[in-house]
């Protein structure tokens, strides 16, 4: 009798801390706090993506249901496992990656609409088939992104992204937001000389007056002192607060600057009093995806970089949580982002990795159980299916997500800086020869995005990504002046710096 009482006693001691189920109140409590870790840099891709596409507010909102409830789904699986071939079974929290968002923009800049869309979603289908294909390999693959390599790479990912973070506080550089208009007295001169009856010559094809006066809706002052109000919110919490606050600093500035949008009258919320309570998020919304192998191609050299992130965040969380993380572990877990990837492009949505800034709330909280993830997961998935939260999130005026844009997309400069200062540059020059050429190549198409008009177009989609050309220089650079050696401690120690991103 006494030894059956006290193996009960025994038997929780017996389950790895990665495994152990905690009361519900205590899961539910910490599942909530890491979707809200996470939810400002989850829904902020839909909306980049979704603005880019020309979409209507209505389906960009379906964007943002699509994306959250995917996040939920893709957690689950890389949480709970699904087979022998999908799941690490650590405290991984799944989102839409950073990385892949510059290619996404200029295919959708590319084919607005319904069409570019479905391209994107197809493209995103391929690479995440693809994804999961390599997966095993990649896993081999380590000692070609060593620490010199992820944070160059990272670093060009924030500075590309910090150009949307900008334009959403002073405006886009085309469009009703553009800084120069047309001079109404001009545009009405050229009507006047090119209708019916004038005895001018036709008018030569394409032929058009140039922008000359300054527009009014860009960089009104309004709009500034909100994004002002955002990111200021956000350095006063990061400043004075501690612990979870300080962890949803980027969160609760977006709320404080939602609540000065609606009382300046910037921000309305018609659309989320016509949006429905519930919705089922179904696949291809947009219709059949289209498939261009070039573009699958170059989404999945993206995926390849954001594999070898997450390897280190798996290595990282072994580390973190005493879980020995083997080759096949890795596997699996590559083989989930693949397959979030391909999940992502049938329910309209984005490739998916595991974020960082959830590996880090691990190492804050001490919580090592799966479960508490599991429970994130689900709270990802009943957001997902509530269509007002989606029309809230998309209400939310540009100006208010530039001031956090500044921070989000900064920490992810500031993330491969970090990595950065963790490599030799005193006793192998070689690598300040690798940050600069890369970074160099990589700038290239932010600086000068006309440079491919000669170039055969079927390489424009190769080139047009900074993030790709600083990806490939930084790789073959690597391999051409270090050669390919092996340091797992030094990847590891890399993915730990990245918390933040």
């Amino acid at each position: 009798m006494q030894a059956a009482s006290s193996a009960p006693s025994r038997a929780p001691q017996d389950i790895h801390p990665v495994d152990q189920r905690l009361p519900t109140g205590k899961l539910a409590a910490l599942g909530l706090q890491h979707v809200l870790v996470m939810y400002a840099g989850a829904v902020a891709v839909p909306l980049i993506v979704g603005r880019a596409l020309n979409l209507s507010p209505d389906e960009v909102a379906m964007l943002i249901s699509a994306d959250l409830f995917c996040c939920g789904i893709v957690t689950l699986i890389q949480t709970l496992g699904a087979t022998q071939w999908f799941g690490i079974k650590l405290p991984v929290m799944m989102g839409v990656t950073f990385a892949s968002v510059a290619p996404m923009v200029a295919i959708a800049n590319a084919n607005p609409g319904t069409a570019g869309a479905q391209l994107l979603f197809g493209t995103i289908i391929g690479a995440g088939a693809v994804s999961i294909l390599i997966a095993p390999m990649i896993s081999r693959m380590l000692r070609f992104f060593p620490p010199v390599v992820t944070g160059t790479i990272i670093a060009v990912i924030g500075i590309t992204l910090m150009r949307v973070g900008i334009n959403w506080i002073f405006g886009n550089p085309f469009g009703p937001t553009a800084p120069v208009i047309v001079d109404p007295l001009y545009a009405k001169w050229l009507a006047d000389v090119t209708s019916p009856g004038s005895a001018i010559p036709p008018v030569p094809q394409g032929f058009a007056i140039m922008p000359s006066m300054p527009n009014p809706r860009y960089a009104d002052l309004t709009g500034l002192g909100i994004a002002a109000l955002v990111l200021v919110s956000i350095l006063l919490i990061v400043k004075y607060t501690r612990g979870f606050v300080a962890n949803i600093s980027v969160l609760l500035g977006i709320v404080i600057g939602a609540v000065a949008a609606s009382a300046t009258g910037v921000m309305t919320f018609e659309k989320i009093g016509q949006a429905a309570w519930f919705d089922i998020v179904l696949p291809f919304h947009f219709g059949m995806p289209k498939f261009d192998p070039i573009l699958i191609l170059s989404m999945s050299l993206i995926m390849v970089v954001v594999m070898i992130e997450s390897t280190g965040m798996f290595l990282a969380l072994g580390e973190m949580t005493g879980r020995d993380v083997r080759q096949e572990d890795l596997a699996r877990g590559l083989r989930t982002d693949g397959l979030g990837t391909l999940l992502g492009g049938i329910f309209n949505t984005f490739p998916y990795t595991s974020f960082s800034q959830n590996v880090g709330l691990v190492a804050v909280t001490g919580v090592k159980s799966r479960y508490v993830c599991v429970a994130g997961g689900l709270v990802l998935l009943v957001l997902g299916l509530l269509p007002k939260m989606a029309a809230l999130v998309e209400s939310l005026p540009t100006v208010v997500l530039g001031g956090a844009g500044i921070v989000m997309f900064g920490m992810v400069t500031a993330t491969g800086i970090r990595i950065l200062s963790g490599v030799d540059f005193k006793g192998n020059r070689h690598n300040a020869m690798i940050v600069a050429v890369s970074i160099g190549v990589g700038m290239v198409p932010l600086i000068a995005p006309n440079f491919k008009q000669w170039m055969p177009h079927s390489l424009h989609t190769l080139v047009e990504s900074g993030i790709l050309l600083a990806s490939l220089s930084a790789v073959l650079l690597n391999l051409f002046l270090n050669g390919a050696t092996h340091d797992k401690r030094a990847i590891i120690s890399a993915a730990l710096q990245a918390d933040e991103h």
